[in-house]
């Protein structure tokens, strides 16, 4: 009965090379019997690392070969914490995903971890064996015989590392634990509230039930249609002592007025009748604001359009400065006409031709 490995050098210790294809598994109980360091180093090479497939850390963090630590730093802190167990409960592939984020940052933020997986790459699993061909291997934790028999597990054992970092860098020691322990924000709530537009002209004090808590909060004239504020800190809780996550309020306003807004500036449709066009005369007109008298010139065409300065909305957070108000007039003709208002319209129509 034999173990099948690849036709490729499994160790090269002390000048000798191993290039078989099949390793009777008798050997391979008698090298549990030797004490040299290289003998023991080349039994790992050969139980534990046959099936134990590499692992790309970059490729996990989401970052470049030549990322820089701030980078990598920056990747870290995105990815764990959302994929943290604490914003992820009973959720066990967010876990796995979780470990294997800290595994990639604990190489990829240590300069001795990264350079020497920089260095031999795929070629990881003779990495021990090629730095100590020209002499004993001093060891990174295979010294304390820490060795297991059988292919490894992808996965992750009760170290918190896969079997992958352990045979890489050297036993469940290696760990510095500060991944785990770095304070990650809560998480960010999101909720719209549906308002009217007359509802915005002026601040006013809501009460809203966000997660069972009530929230007080004063809404400022001029929030616009979709426009999203934060309340700072009225989202989840942090988590190893971060700090509470954000609430994220949308506002959708709806609109039942006569008017049309655009930013600051508010535009409305005036009818006017036809006499009041033709002859000019005051001119009674809602706005937000109340109602304001215009004058109407004589002789005023129809879609001609006059500008109300500060007759507009309330711009955002600042306070007594207002958009303007846009007037389009529409004339409106007199319908049903009696005999006699026929007959002065006829006689207009006479004058104008002579």
């Amino acid at each position: 009965m034999g173990i099948t490995v690849k036709p490729t050098i499994i160790g090269v210790c002390s000048g000798w090379r191993l290039n078989s294809k099949t390793l009777p598994v008798g050997i391979l109980k008698e090298l549990f019997h030797f004490n040299s360091s290289w003998q023991k180093r080349l039994l790992h090479n050969i139980v534990n690392n046959l099936d134990m497939k590499f692992i790309d850390y970059y490729k996990i963090l989401d970052v470049s070969k030549n990322a820089t630590p701030d980078e990598v730093k920056k990747a870290y802190r995105k990815l764990a914490r959302k994929y943290h167990p604490d914003l992820n409960p009973n959720d066990a592939q967010a876990q796995k995903k979780f470990q294997e984020i800290n595994e990639a940052n604990e190489v990829l933020s240590d300069p001795e971890k990264r350079a020497k997986y920089d260095k031999y790459g795929k070629d990881w699993k003779h990495a021990d064996a090629y730095e100590s061909a020209d002499g004993p291997f001093s060891g990174t934790g295979y010294g304390q015989g820490d060795f297991r028999g059988g292919g490894a597990a992808e996965g992750f054992n009760d170290s918190g590392f896969s079997d992958f970092f352990e045979s890489f860098f050297g036993g469940r020691g290696a760990y510095s634990g500060s991944g785990g322990q770095v304070k990650f924000k809560g998480q960010d709530f999101h909720a719209s509230l549906q308002m009217d537009l007359r509802e915005v002209f002026r601040d006013h004090k809501r009460t809203l039930d966000i997660g069972g808590k009530k929230i007080r909060l004063t809404i400022y004239a001029g929030v616009e249609d979709g426009q999203t504020i934060k309340i700072k800190g009225h989202g989840g809780p942090g988590v190893n002592g971060g700090p509470n996550g954000d609430l994220f309020l949308t506002f959708n306003i709806s609109n039942s007025t006569p008017f049309k807004r655009e930013g600051k500036d508010l535009f409305k449709t005036e009818k006017i009748d036809l006499y009041t066009a033709i002859l000019g005369g005051d001119l009674l007109v809602e706005t937000f604001d109340g109602t304001v008298k215009l004058k109407v010139k004589p002789g005023t065409a129809n879609g001609t359009k006059v500008k109300l300065k500060g007759k507009g909305f309330p711009v955002y957070k600042k306070e007594g400065e207002y958009g303007d108000l846009y007037l389009t007039y529409h004339i409106e003709l007199p319908e049903n006409l009696s005999y006699r208002e026929r007959e002065l319209f006829e006689e207009l129509a006479k004058l104008k031709q002579s």
